[in-house]
C-alpha cells in the first residue's frame, strides 16, 4: 500500500483536470466579461449620453461613468460573492459555478442592446452577482478537489486566467473596434459587449465533470447563520486577515486596472496627433495601444502570479503579502509618478501588473486555507466580497479626480501615484495577519462547527 506521503504526491486524475479547467476558463472569462465595458466605455457612454465620441465633454463623462460604473460593478460583485458563496456550501461547488458563469454572460450579453445609460447598469448588476460568486466558488472547488499538495501550485495558476482574461478583452475590443469597425465606433462596443455570451460554452465543460467529495453539501445552515459563525472566536482572526488582505488589494488593483484602457487610448491619441493621423486611423491606433497597455500589464499579473508560489515557500504567506505590496507601491510610483515618454509607461506597466494583479495569485490558494469546510465557500466568498465593497470606493474617487482635470490621460495618472499610500498601509498590516503556511486545510478542516 502506498505511504500517506505517497498518497499526496499522486498524479491529478482525469475529474481533477477537469475541474481545473472549467473553473480557470470560468474564472478568466468573469474577468473578461467584467472588464469589457472599460474598454468600451469610451465609445458607448458618450453614444448613450448623445455626446460626440471624441470630445472634452464626452472624455469628461467617460472618466466619470467608468468609476461609478466600475463602483455599482464591485457592489453587485461582493453581493454575489455573498449569495452564491453561500449557495456552494448548500447545493455544491460545481452547481453553483454553473449557475454563476450563466448569470454573468446573460447579463454583459443583454447590455449589448442597451438603449440608454440605465439600462446599462441593471445589466451591468445582473451580471456583477455571478462574476463576483465565480471567484470564491470556483477557488474552493479547486481547493477541494486537489490533492495537498498540489493546492499551492493549483491556487497559483487559477490567477493566470484573470491577466489573460484581461489581454483576450483588450484584443477583442482592439479587432471589432479597431480594425473590423474604426468607422461606427458608435456601434463597435455593442458587438464587443455580446461577446460576453461565450462563456455559455464552458458550462458544457463543467456538465461532464462528475459527482465527487467536493460536489456534496457541506453545510445547511441559514445564511445568517453562517455569517455569524464566521465571526466566532475560532475563525474571528481568519476572517479579519482575509477582508483586511482583499480591501488593501482590490483597492488598488480596481483604481488602476479601471483606467488604464482610458491611461492608454490617451497616450495613443497622442502619439496619433504627433503622427498627423485624423479620422479611423487615429481610432486604430489609440485602440492599439489601449490594447497594448493592458497587454504588458497582465502579462506582468501572469508572472506575478506564479511567483507568489515561491515567495509562499519561502517567506510565508505574511512575507509574500508585504514583498508584493512593497513591489506595488515602488511599481506605482516609478510608472505614472515621473513624465516618461508614452512607449516607456507602456513598458512599465509590466512591472505594475506584477506587484498589484500578480499578489491575487496568493488569494486563490490563501482565503480557502483560512477556513473549514463548512464555511469555506461563505467565509471565501464573504471576506473576498466585503473587499470589493471597500475596493467600489477606488474607481468612484478616481474617475472623479479623472472627470476634473483638464487632461484626462494625465490626471488619470497622477490619481494612480496616489494610490501608493494603500500598499504602503498592507504592509503595515501584514504582521497581524494569520500565517497558513504550516498550517494546511485538512488541519484546518479539525475545527470544529459553530453551532
Amino acid at each position: 500500500m502506498p505511504t500517506q506521503h505517497a498518497a499526496k504526491d499522486l498524479p491529478l486524475t482525469a475529474a481533477q483536470w477537469r475541474a481545473i479547467a472549467a473553473v480557470w476558463l470560468g474564472w478568466g472569462f468573469d474577468v473578461f466579461d467584467a472588464l469589457l465595458i472599460n474598454f468600451v466605455a469610451p465609445n458607448a457612454i458618450p453614444t448613450l449620453l448623445g455626446l460626440t465620441i471624441g470630445s472634452a465633454a464626452a472624455k469628461a463623462a467617460t472618466a466619470q461613468w467608468t468609476g461609478i460604473l466600475t463602483a455599482l460593478l464591485l457592489v453587485g460583485w461582493a453581493f454575489g460573492g455573498l449569495l452564491f458563496g453561500h449557495l456552494a456550501d448548500r447545493i455544491g461547488r460545481r452547481r453553483a459555478l454553473i449557475l454563476t458563469i450563466v448569470v454573468y454572460a446573460l447579463g454583459t450579453g443583454a447590455s449589448a442592446f442597451s438603449p440608454n445609460i440605465w439600462v446599462l447598469i441593471v445589466c451591468r448588476l445582473v451580471a456583477s452577482l455571478g462574476i463576483g460568486g465565480e471567484f470564491a466558488t470556483g477557488a474552493t472547488l479547486v481547493a477541494e478537489t486537489v490533492p495537498e499538495s498540489r493546492r499551492l501550485i493549483s491556487g497559483a495558476f487559477l490567477q493566470t486566467a484573470s491577466p489573460l482574461g484581461l489581454i483576450l478583452a483588450g484584443t477583442t475590443t482592439w479587432l471589432i473596434a479597431g480594425v473590423w469597425m474604426p468607422q461606427a465606433p458608435q456601434l463597435s462596443w455593442r458587438f464587443v459587449l455580446a461577446a460576453g455570451l461565450v462563456p455559455i460554452l464552458i458550462v458544457l465543460l463543467l456538465r461532464t465533470y462528475g459527482n465527487d467529495a467536493a460536489e456534496r453539501p457541506t453545510s445547511t445552515r441559514p445564511l445568517r447563520q453562517a455569517l455569524t459563525s464566521l465571526f466566532s472566536p475560532e475563525l474571528r482572526a481568519c476572517t479579519l486577515s482575509a477582508i483586511v488582505m482583499s480591501v488593501l488589494g482590490l483597492f488598488t488593483w480596481w483604481s488602476c486596472n479601471a483606467f488604464l484602457p482610458t491611461i492608454g487610448a490617451g497616450l495613443g491619441a497622442r502619439a496619433a496627433a504627433a503622427a498627423g493621423l485624423t479620422g479611423a486611423a487615429a481610432v486604430t491606433v489609440a485602440e492599439s495601444w489601449k490594447a497594448s497597455i493592458t497587454l504588458w500589464f497582465n502579462l506582468g499579473g501572469v508572472v506575478g502570479a506564479l511567483l507568489t508560489v515561491p515567495a509562499s515557500r519561502y517567506f510565508g504567506r505574511r512575507g509574500m503579502f508585504a514583498l508584493y505590496y512593497a513591489m506595488g507601491a515602488l511599481s506605482l510610483g516609478i510608472t505614472f509618478g515621473f513624465s516618461w515618454d508614452p512607449a516607456t509607461t507602456l513598458h512599465l506597466a509590466f512591472l505594475v501588473g506584477l506587484a498589484v494583479f500578480g499578489l491575487f495569485g496568493a488569494f486563490a490558494y490563501y482565503l480557502p486555507e483560512l477556513f473549514p469546510p463548512h464555511v469555506r465557500g461563505i467565509g471565501a466568498g464573504f471576506s473576498y466580497n466585503i473587499g470589493r465593497l471597500g475596493a467600489a470606493l477606488g474607481p468612484f474617487l478616481v474617475g472623479a479626480y479623472t472627470a476634473r482635470q483638464a487632461d484626462t490621460t494625465t490626471g488619470a495618472m497622477h490619481a494612480l501615484t496616489m494610490l501608493v499610500a494603500l500598499p504602503i498601509i498592507a504592509i503595515l498590516a501584514t504582521p497581524f495577519i494569520v500565517e497558513t503556511r504550516h498550517q494546511s486545510p485538512a488541519r484546518r478542516d479539525l475545527v470544529a462547527p459553530t453551532p
